[in-house]
């Protein structure tokens, strides 16, 4: 069996910068024709310098492969309505990140204070920028994201030309509220819709598969696979592929996040295939993002055939990707 994937897009991902970037770059272009690239360097990217230097470090380390790096801003409440005219044409989005809730994000909101928030997301809705979100407040682990859910709701309330993007949505709750505002949308990630809390902590713990927001309960897995699978028109693919060196996961203090970026096309073939979903891949991997965002990616054909084939277990001797030394049953044929 043989599926063809139009401009297959990854709309959340970390390539870091550095040593890193080099190394996991040229991991997503190769197989995506366009990504979405989070802001959240040290220091984040906060400035029109910033992400315009950031692209170009992007490009350089690609390594010729076709694809274009869709820019963000981290989220500032003290952005000018003239400077966010001023960088529109460079950016795609801006990511809100509550503070000190995941990687790099201690320069983020501090409060949802809708007075402070209100000349920032009143700028970006005139100016058609789209709002993307780490839903999570700083409560217990497990409940952050639904807790966050009124947040999202007051911001769909009082801003309804602003679309609002809900990004790594692990919850059913996330699902449900998807449909009771017109300008909320969602990311979902391939880990989320494989895994659940006890595949990360069941038995022994599983440091490649920890992330953050954390996987959630069987029920909140089969809410994600169910707007997944049957491509909600409001849901897209966003990998949050995370990754860091496997000195920095398999240690104390493990960091967050899961590599997917050169597995995930493959990892969602064996995903959908298993759930006689394929014909709606496409419209998860990118039909849906090009309608929501309006955009048009390059020109990309990726394809896949159901074949065995065998995860490395590491790549570049740093990054361990998820499903590592395992066999996915369906493999990359070609990219044009």
């Amino acid at each position: 069996m043989v599926i063809s994937l139009d401009s297959p897009l990854d709309m959340h991902l970390h390539l870091r910068d550095g040593d890193m970037l080099d190394i996991v770059a040229p991991l997503s272009a190769e197989t995506f024709a366009a990504g979405l690239i989070m802001p959240n360097l040290v220091p984040p990217v906060t400035t029109k310098e910033a992400v315009c230097a950031y692209r170009e470090r992007i490009l350089e380390a690609q390594a010729g492969h076709r694809f274009l790096p869709y820019m963000t801003l981290f989220f500032k409440s003290d952005y000018s309505p003239e400077f966010l005219e001023s960088v529109r044409e460079e950016i795609l989005a801006i990511k809100l990140y509550p503070a000190g809730i995941t990687t790099n994000s201690e320069g983020g909101v501090s409060g949802f204070d809708l007075g402070e928030l209100s000349p920032v997301l009143g700028a970006m809705s005139d100016l058609g920028i789209p709002l993307c979100v780490h839903g999570e407040t700083g409560g217990f682990v497990m409940d952050r994201e639904a807790e966050f859910i009124p947040v999202y709701e007051m911001l769909a309330q009082n801003f309804p030309d602003l679309t609002i993007v809900m990004e790594h949505i692990t919850t059913k709750d996330a699902v449900e509220a998807l449909d009771r505002y017109e300008n909320l949308y969602a990311t979902i990630t391939l880990h989320h819709l494989y895994i659940t809390l006890d595949d990360v902590a069941g038995g022994l713990l599983q440091p490649h598969l920890f992330c953050k927001p954390i996987a959630k309960r069987p029920e909140d897995r089969t809410a994600l696979l169910n707007a997944a699978l049957k491509a909600h028109p409001k849901v897209m693919f966003g990998s949050d592929s995370a990754p860091h060196p496997r000195d920095k996961k398999e240690a104390p203090g493990c960091a967050a996040g899961v590599f997917t970026a050169p597995i995930a096309l493959q990892a969602l073939a064996q995903l959908f295939d298993r759930h006689d979903a394929l014909d709606n891949l496409q419209a998860f991997v990118s039909g849906n993002a090009q309608r929501i965002y309006g955009i048009v990616p390059p020109v990309k054909e990726v394809v896949l055939e159901k074949t065995p084939w065998l995860v490395p277990d590491i790549y570049e001797g740093t990054v361990v990707p998820m499903f590592a030394g395992q066999s996915l049953e369906w493999r990359i044929v070609s990219v044009g």
